[in-house]
């Protein structure tokens, strides 16, 4: 008996939804609806995440290069990046981690910069007091001038 009642409220809700207006989209079955707003927002992240990413290369290695970049990019790496932002929109926890991993490549990066360009200031240092003891060393070994 409840699954006959259950019936007759169904039939009493569609005919009471009868008199609304059709479901707003290009097409009148809400499914197709959602799978068209699906699509579309799919391929709007997709062309966004491009143009960004091209914005970001563009800055230092110009236009054309940075097409080549992003174009050249293997399977490997866009997997890994799709997967380390699906994580990081998934959860909080997830976010924290993706979050954490990146300020500290960040930091990383910055240091090894600085490290990397301090050590070819004082290669240059030492290889510019180098030359100039050798320059030293030559002139005290040159027999005077007559």
């Amino acid at each position: 008996m409840s699954e006959q009642l259950d019936r007759e409220e169904l039939r009493r809700r569609v005919r009471a939804r009868a008199g609304r207006p059709q479901v707003p989209g290009p097409s009148d079955n809400a499914a197709t609806n959602l799978l068209l707003a699906d699509v579309a927002m799919a391929t709007g992240t997709y062309l966004l995440r491009l143009a960004v990413e091209r914005a970001f290369l563009t800055s230092r290695y110009g236009a054309e290069t940075a097409r080549q970049i992003v174009d050249n990019r293997t399977l490997l790496r866009t997997l890994g990046a799709a997967a380390v932002a699906r994580m990081a929109t998934r959860s909080v926890p997830g976010a924290a981690l993706v979050s954490t991993g990146l300020v500290g490549k960040l930091v990383y990066d910055r240091l090894r910069g600085r490290r990397a360009a301090q050590q070819a200031g004082d290669a240059a240092l030492l290889e510019q007091a180098a030359a100039e003891s050798e320059a030293a060393a030559l002139d005290q070994q040159a027999p005077p001038a007559q």
